[in-house]
């Protein structure tokens, strides 16, 4: 279960997300350099190998451990990319193809723009799929993708069911685990109806399981409220992923700062990323590491040197132990020190 969102603000976009995976996953920060004129004909990604392309952006990332693909990044032409999973009757029998994990790195590789990015996705969702098994040590856990591409003038939704695709220009949206676009649509794959609703055959329990659509309206009220500001600081928009539908704790997984208990709540929020996309270049904070109610985002450069430095070797492992080590009374010192004013 993950929750993204991206509003529109002053001349520029807001974006943040709470990737929320198993909670013993480790996933790094990292970044990645651009490259001009590799000579590389092919690409080996979590699953497959795909063709390589020789210019590539730079790209900062959130990136579970084991695999090639990425939770959430922003790039250095401004352009913010996350995913989340939707629950779908073919997802599970689909043959081992791109994750929506590789559709968003290969995305802040490749595109320049928002819209770039939705052409990005959809062209290698047509000629490659998507499938395979997306979970850490669940490798039954498997599902199609939605996406949220933002830059400093445009946001875009796009939600996928195997290479079927639908997609919509938005100046707020948010995105939780649930088909949510409606018709009519901006841009679609070649077999649906710009008219009609996606095609799709949802797994309702799944979604209803996964507290999608209350995730998704507490971020979409929450983000609207700051929209409507004269100013917004980047400490509202981390607020939002830290929020708990019981403010005074976490309860489920209506939470957008998620709590992994018990089997029906496998998930936990294991890193956050809240960027600022504006006209004078992007400014992108993680906190690297899980629980972001008890846990400090960090700014990070486009510079590899500076994120080793911030996010090194054990970074996400240690701080996995610090919070599990947390009593009632310390967890509540914790949150408070996290959401203090900077």
């Amino acid at each position: 279960m993950c929750d993204t969102f991206a509003f529109a603000h002053g001349g520029g976009v807001w974006f943040g997300k709470n990737s929320d995976r198993e909670p013993d996953e480790p996933q790094r920060v990292e970044y990645v350099a651009p490259v001009t004129g590799d000579p590389s004909a092919s690409l080996p990604v979590t699953y497959i190998t795909i063709d390589q392309q020789p210019d590539r952006f730079g790209y900062l990332m959130g990136r579970p451990d084991w695999l090639w693909g990425a939770e959430m990044g922003v790039n250095d032409q401004g352009l913010a990319v996350g995913n989340e999973a939707v629950f779908t009757a073919g997802a599970g029998q689909a043959e081992p193809a791109l994750l929506g994990m590789d559709l968003v790195r290969l995305a802040l590789e490749r595109a320049a723009t928002a819209r770039d990015g939705v052409t990005v996705i959809t062209g290698l969702l047509a000629r490659y799929g998507q499938g395979g098994a997306a979970g850490y040590r669940n490798k039954r856990f498997r599902y199609d993708n939605s996406f949220l591409l933002a830059d400093a003038r445009e946001i875009w939704q796009v939600e996928t069911a195997g290479k079927a695709w639908v997609a919509r220009p938005y100046s707020l949206a948010a995105i939780s685990n649930s088909f949510s676009l409606q018709p009519p649509f901006s841009l679609h794959s070649p077999d649906q109806p710009p008219q009609q609703p996606f095609r799709y055959r949802n797994k309702r329990l799944m979604t209803w399981l996964a507290g999608a659509e209350p995730r998704r309206q507490c971020a979409l009220r929450l983000a609207g409220r700051l929209q409507k500001q004269a100013a917004v600081e980047a400490a509202e928009v981390m607020a939002i992923l830290r929020t708990h539908a019981r403010a005074d704790r976490p309860t489920g997984n209506r939470d957008l700062c998620m709590h992994a208990g018990g089997p029906h709540r496998p998930s936990e929020t294991t890193n956050a990323m809240v960027a600022w996309l504006g006209p004078a270049g992007p400014k992108v904070w993680f906190t690297g590491c899980p629980q972001p109610c008890c846990s400090e985002f960090q700014p990070v450069a486009f510079d590899a040197i500076q994120v080793a430095q911030t996010f090194g070797e054990g970074f996400w492992e240690q701080q996995r132990g610090l919070l599990d080590g947390l009593t009632s009374s310390e967890r509540r010192e914790r949150r408070a020190w996290a959401g203090r004013p900077r």
